[in-house]
């Protein structure tokens, strides 16, 4: 069974947990932007939390159906529709066979993870479905979604489709007027909408913390920054106070990753996402921690945005309490679908 395209919107791309283990050649992670968005709304509908669902980026995109799904999304504030009927973010809702979803620009934030029963079956490409845009391979022809454009999905397991209502039919045999379901629960809300008005990202220090000057030391850590428009997958640009190192001296590249905060020499600091490469030679002055990489998916040129300190075990504190909390997530979940 396959989905249609009938509007691709701004960017949308398949993508999945991402491209791990092949860094060491020079191979990008990709990969949803929020993993974290992708998993809830992969468990919101009974997949694995590696299958493959959408990551949209502004813009409209509008979707039907070969037959009946159960979907669901998480991420910036956008408006989704099932037919006529709201889809409120971290909910499960059914489409029909033939029914249209529709996701509207987000009033709040810039992307969005939608999930998909089955998830999207396009090929594997060295171990993951994930959309390379920069190097042109996986997710659907290597290539963001154009309009027209038929996806794949993967088979529905019977078990997991009958926790989920059928819609009533009609006389004729043909869908009732009656609204597409939607579930009462859900994940929890800061997890079902990521975008925040006032953004703070967290940090560790970066290995070359102590290449810096006191006045960039006291910058990063206090003074706003903005999103500029030359801002992607694979990295965040900003503008802001210029940050001087006291250091000069040329760098060897290194590895770097999603959350490295990179500062060019014009002093204008980057941080990496998704798609950034694998090694660099700009100096790293911090690492955003993993649990805030969500509220970084979701800059768009113009967003302000301020670093706050914190130490290395209390990020790795709080990546251990996201994934306790995701383990009992998942079993009610899956106490609710039985």
């Amino acid at each position: 069974m396959n989905l249609f395209v009938k509007s691709a919107g701004f960017l949308t791309s398949v993508q999945d947990l991402g491209r791990t283990g092949y860094r060491q050649s020079g191979i990008s992670i990709s990969g949803a932007l929020d993993s974290h968005a992708l998993r809830v709304a992969n468990a919101l509908v009974g997949n694995d939390d590696s299958a493959a669902g959408l990551e949209a980026t502004l813009g409209k995109l509008r979707l039907r159906f070969d037959d009946k799904r159960v979907v669901a999304w998480c991420g910036g504030a956008f408006s989704v529709r099932l037919g006529e009927t709201d889809l409120p973010p971290g909910h499960a809702g059914v489409v029909a066979k033939g029914e249209e979803l529709i996701m509207v620009a987000p009033e709040d934030g810039a992307r969005a993870w939608l999930a998909i029963s089955g998830g999207i079956d396009v090929p594997l490409v060295l171990g993951s479905r994930s959309t390379d845009l920069r190097g042109n391979f996986g997710g659907h022809q290597g290539r963001s979604l154009r309009n027209g454009d038929e996806l794949p999905l993967g088979t529905r397991e019977d078990p997991k489709e009958r926790r989920f209502p059928n819609r009533r039919k009609g006389g004729d045999g043909g869908l009732e007027s009656a609204a597409p379901w939607v579930s009462e629960w859900s994940a929890p809300a800061p997890w079902a909408v990521t975008a925040h008005p006032v953004c703070v990202l967290r940090f560790v220090r970066g290995p070359d913390w102590a290449r810096f000057n006191e006045e960039a030391q006291t910058a990063i850590k206090g003074t706003p920054f903005t999103v500029t428009l030359d801002s992607d997958r694979m990295g965040v640009r900003l503008d802001g106070p210029d940050l001087p190192r006291q250091d000069s001296s040329d760098l060897l590249s290194e590895a770097v990753a999603p959350g490295t905060l990179q500062v060019p020499p014009n002093g204008k600091p980057i941080l990496l996402l998704g798609d950034c490469q694998t090694i660099g030679g700009y100096p790293k002055i911090a690492h955003v921690i993993t649990v805030d990489l969500p509220i970084a998916a979701q800059l768009w040129a113009g967003d302000p945005v301020r670093f706050q300190e914190i130490s290395l075990a209390e990020a790795q504190a709080l990546v251990r309490e996201r994934e306790e909390d995701f383990a009992r997530f998942r079993v009610g979940i899956s106490l609710r679908l039985e």
